[in-house]
């Protein structure tokens, strides 16, 4: 009799453990309840996302340190050349024999230091009613080590390109910095390379170079025209590349041959009226100093500027390495969205620097969920709003075709990406808690 009493008992036991069981007593599930603590359940859309993309949000900027190249600066390099002397007139030399230069094509023109170079681009302005293209120019000028500086492009080497190459050369730059390399380019002067004329001219002056021949007669009309009254003595001297080269004038003036050589780069041309070379010889000497003084200039202010650059890179690269040490240490403040429930990875996603960031970046970036415990159809962005309320945006993922809304609806500080169970899921857990529970049990009463 007492036997059968408990057994009666162990039973009724076993009964009452199944039932709370049951009644989810020993297990809880968690799940997005509407209405419940002020939770407004709304299925994720087009418009919705729409919506809910318009909460106020500036994502945290990264350190300027990141975002600065180190370019050199114009004026500080003015200041370190300093005003170089001018050419002005000299004296006036004197002709001897008949030398020519050798005619040379020097090919088309290269891009050289002091250049100016336009750069048209098309953005396109949304006015309303459509997209419209504007032209927007800006001018560069070439530096001494023959870079120019472009804004969020950064230095690109030209010297010694042709204006085709120069403009592939800005492409590739364009490209790789991920900026629309819809642009035209063009020269806008020129200053890098020039022809001094100077002695019985009406106006010494000094030539640019262009990518149009400049022949002896034209330079000379650019000076105002031979000033020289008596023609007997009077001589055009060229000196380049350390060799003087003459023409007597009435040679040149009866000889069209004569008027058309060919001047370069660096050329200096004086209209001598007299026999002796003393004046000439003054005159092509100081274009020589000119020459030298303005080169060991550029390169006292490249000295300079290198010294200022080095040490700008070094402060850069000090602020960078303190701002990821800080980083590693998570001492810089930080934005988060949190993930729970059947998420691969359970934990914080950090909202990246200068973008917005969308609920699949955080969602995949983490593992994503699995297709076996998660259930598609409850993936849902939690985010309380004001006086405690709570919007959970409800994807439903059973067709994959969803998922794309996951690429759009972008995540503010604190949201909550929850994933709830599967139906069979939930049972399975169940079972697993209540199965050890049975065997105890069921070992207890075999035992008496």
């Amino acid at each position: 009799m007492l036997r059968r009493s408990n057994c009666g008992l162990r039973l009724l036991a076993l009964t009452a453990v199944l039932v709370l069981q049951g009644c989810g007593a020993v297990y809880v599930s968690p799940d997005v309840h509407a209405g419940a603590g002020g939770v407004t359940v709304v299925p994720m859309t087009a418009e919705s996302v729409r919506l809910a993309n318009q909460s106020p949000y500036t994502p945290r900027a990264i350190p300027v340190a990141f975002s600065q190249n180190v370019t050199p600066n114009d004026a500080h390099a003015s200041r370190a050349i300093g005003v170089l002397p001018s050419a002005g007139n000299a004296p006036q030399p004197s002709p001897m024999i008949t030398r020519i230069p050798p005619q040379i094509d020097p090919g088309p023109y290269r891009i050289g230091p002091a250049d100016v170079l336009r750069l048209t681009t098309l953005p396109a302005t949304n006015t309303g009613t459509g997209l419209a293209v504007q032209e927007a120019q800006t001018t560069y000028t070439v530096q001494d080590d023959g870079m120019v500086s472009i804004p969020a492009v950064g230095r690109v080497l030209v010297q010694d390109l042709t204006l085709a190459q120069a403009e592939a050369q800005l492409f590739e730059s364009f490209v790789s910095a991920r900026i629309d390399p819809t642009f035209s380019l063009e020269m806008a002067e020129y200053h890098a390379r020039t022809v001094v004329v100077g002695g019985a001219v009406a106006a010494p002056i000094s030539v640019p170079l262009t990518p149009q021949p400049l022949f002896l007669d034209a330079a000379l009309a650019r000076a105002g025209g031979v000033a020289a009254a008596d023609l007997t003595d009077a001589s055009i001297r060229i000196y380049r590349d350390s060799t003087l080269y003459q023409v007597p004038l009435s040679a040149y003036l009866a000889t069209p041959q004569f008027q058309k050589i060919r001047l370069l780069g660096g050329d200096s041309v004086y209209v001598d009226t007299g026999v002796s070379l003393d004046q000439a010889q003054a005159f092509f000497a100081r274009q020589i100093t000119l020459a030298q003084t303005r080169h060991q200039a550029q390169a006292q202010a490249l000295g300079v500027l290198n010294a200022e650059l080095d040490q700008r890179r070094a402060t850069l690269s000090t602020q960078r390495t303190n701002f990821q040490d800080q980083l590693a240490l998570d001492a810089v403040a930080r934005d988060y969205v949190y993930l729970a429930g059947e998420v691969s990875a359970p934990g914080r996603f950090t909202l990246p620097f200068g973008r917005d960031a969308t609920l699949a970046d955080a969602l995949f970036s983490e593992g994503g969920f699995s297709s076996q415990t998660g259930n598609p159809a409850q993936i849902y962005v939690l985010r309380a709003g004001d006086g405690g309320a709570v919007t959970a945006w409800q994807l439903d993922a059973r067709n994959v075709g969803n998922l794309v809304l996951a690429t759009q609806i972008n995540m503010r500080p604190n949201d909550i990406i929850f994933i709830a169970e599967q139906p069979v899921t939930r049972w399975h857990r169940v079972v697993q808690q209540i199965v050890p529970s049975l065997i105890t049990s069921g070992a207890g009463l075999a035992a008496n």
